[in-house]
């Protein structure tokens, strides 16, 4: 298909993403220790949708649809504050859990930075919506913090020399972070060589996880690693939510996101707009 071939780098990184994702979650629901919670189900949802709602966002553009994909975009509007507010849940959740137990949470900077730059990718996805290929890119970008966190389960969960079997193998936590860290990294430096001018927000993406790596470097060095678990695990889960949904929604609506689809939907189905 003209379609695949046009936007096939896009494709395979998209797929890619949810057979990493599948990969990465198969264990917390189908492990022999399996135990998922409503917080796994309703995250687990969320990420699916949104990397699906993607995959068919570019269908439509291949197939140069546009009108379609404005009026399917709409759904960006619930999705995207769902998305990140299902993310920030899982942020408190996660560090109430290890502030309970006292082991603390591993993945407490990544969940509360990534949560803070999916929201910010997806925001400015809308402000710069005009400018359909930066906006696509931006899109495009939040599969790589997905990506990491997919590879990072993957790993551990799957490859041996990654498995977890003891306190003596407890490094190979930073082992598999790193791992998916370059991966993501990788990636966004290859869509910027291959783009210049339209590549960078992947690039940005990308290096989020290596930016989340150094404040999480900054707070164990500075003793802040569990003051800050201690905030994030005593917030509560339903405001945290609502709040998260709310915010994102007000700030995609204030970029003019309905106003411009509205005046767009009278042009033929094939138009630029």
């Amino acid at each position: 298909m003209k379609v695949v071939r046009q936007y096939i780098l896009d494709f395979v990184l998209i797929v890619t993403v949810i057979l990493l994702s599948i990969a990465g979650f198969w264990k917390i629901f189908f492990g022999a220790d399996a135990r998922p919670t409503s917080y796994h189900y309703l995250h687990v949802i969320t990420v699916f949708a949104w990397l699906l709602l993607l995959l068919i966002q570019l269908t439509l553009i291949g197939k140069k649809s546009f009108l379609s994909h404005k009026t399917v975009g709409l759904s960006i509007l619930l999705f995207g504050p769902l998305l990140v507010a299902s993310t920030a849940l899982m942020s408190v959740h996660s560090a109430r859990k290890g502030m309970i137990s006292g082991e603390g949470d591993a993945l407490l900077v990544q969940n509360v930075m990534g949560t803070l730059e999916l929201g910010f990718l997806i925001l400015m996805a809308f402000v710069l919506k005009k400018r359909r290929a930066i906006h696509g890119a931006f899109l495009l970008s939040t599969t790589l913090l997905f990506m990491g966190i997919a590879i990072f389960f993957t790993l551990l969960a799957w490859v041996p020399q990654f498995k977890i079997e003891g306190p003596e193998t407890f490094y190979r936590f930073g082992t598999a972070a790193l791992t998916g860290l370059a991966i993501c990294l990788v990636i966004g430096i290859m869509y910027c060589v291959k783009n210049r001018r339209f590549g960078w927000p992947v690039l940005l993406g990308g290096s989020f996880l290596l930016i989340n790596q150094l404040i999480n470097a900054l707070l164990i060095y500075f003793d802040l690693i569990k003051p800050l678990t201690e905030f994030v695990g005593s917030l509560n889960e339903t405001a945290t939510f609502v709040a998260s949904f709310g915010v994102l929604l007000i700030l995609l609506i204030s970029t003019g996101v309905l106003k411009d689809r509205q005046v767009a939907y009278p042009q033929p189905e094939t138009a630029e707009s």
